[in-house]
């Protein structure tokens, strides 16, 4: 009896890791291709810890999965189907990189799903439709999309800047993306938008979402905090650099280390506000008590 039921558990096993061997096979080549020579390359190098991360929620959830239960075929290779006209429609034409990527990772990932229906059915899928759908991360968006993203970003850290700017009492004069300032001039260039940090923090406030929050209305409002929250970050990182150079050493904004390679620092910085967005998702209740006795404090008393 029990090898009656291993086998067929067994072979499904068998035939779902040969599905996902082969879609990674043919999303390999293209994604390998954006990452190593895609421009600009910020746009694509969140694109290698997807894979990861949705293998490791997968295994996390494996013991939630009825193994033994049956499947939906006929869904599953419509899915199925659909995935291989897209990679067949790849192959068949001549597509820059990104349109190339963007037919050939969708295509293989219709083909997983459609797979994972056609073995283990419907129920199965949506309890782990999480780690699945987060594979979607590993299409890349449109340059189109990507340029008005940075474009907006850019817009708004100005605008974040402006403010710092005058909240602490720095004089200035500002021509569009130019701050005239005591001392030197510094120009809010493409190069500040942070779309590199702004990807990380998309893709941890959805992992954090899901592990931390529920309903979907919370999830949704986290992850859209992460542009004000990236805005933010790089209006701080701006206003660091110019206080540091100013009254330190000038050569912090000529090429030094924290211009150059301290994004890192300053991505800390975001993370750290987004863990406190979390908590006040997470809390409302407590957070909100919490507020009502920091205003109540006698030291907040007139």
């Amino acid at each position: 009896m029990m090898n009656g039921i291993a086998k067929p558990r067994v072979w499904k096993s068998i035939l779902f890791a040969s599905a996902a061997t082969a879609a990674t096979a043919l999303a390999s080549e293209p994604l390998v291709a954006l990452i190593t020579s895609g421009r600009p390359a910020d746009y694509y190098s969140h694109i290698p810890l997807i894979p990861v991360v949705s293998a490791y929620v997968f295994f996390r959830r494996r013991k939630k999965l009825s193994w033994d239960g049956s499947g939906s075929p006929f869904l599953g290779i419509m899915v199925m189907a659909l995935g291989f006209g897209l990679v067949m429609f790849d192959l068949s034409g001549s597509f820059d990189l990104v349109p190339h990527a963007e037919l050939r990772v969708g295509g293989s990932l219709l083909m997983l799903y459609g797979s994972f229906l056609a073995l283990y059915g419907t129920s199965a899928f949506r309890k782990v439709l999480f780690p699945l759908i987060f594979l979607v991360f590993l299409i890349p968006l449109p340059l189109t999309w990507m340029r008005y993203v940075v474009s907006a970003l850019v817009t708004s850290s100005i605008g974040a800047t402006h403010l710092l700017f005058r909240a602490f009492g720095i004089p200035f004069f500002q021509t569009g993306p130019i701050f005239y300032l005591p001392g030197f001039d510094i120009e809010v260039a493409q190069e500040c938008s942070g779309i590199r940090s702004s990807l990380a923090l998309l893709i941890t406030s959805v992992l954090a979402g899901q592990i931390f929050l529920k309903g979907p209305w919370k999830k949704l409002a986290f992850a859209a905090a992460v542009f004000p929250v990236t805005v933010l970050k790089n209006a701080i990182r701006i206003l660091t650099l110019y206080l540091l150079s100013y009254f330190i050493d000038i050569r912090i904004i000529r090429g030094g280390f924290l211009h150059r390679s301290g994004g890192f620092i300053f991505f800390g910085v975001g993370l750290i506000i987004m863990a406190y967005i979390l908590w006040l998702l997470k809390s409302p209740r407590e957070a909100l008590e919490r507020v009502k006795r920091m205003l109540s404090s006698p030291q907040n008393r007139p």
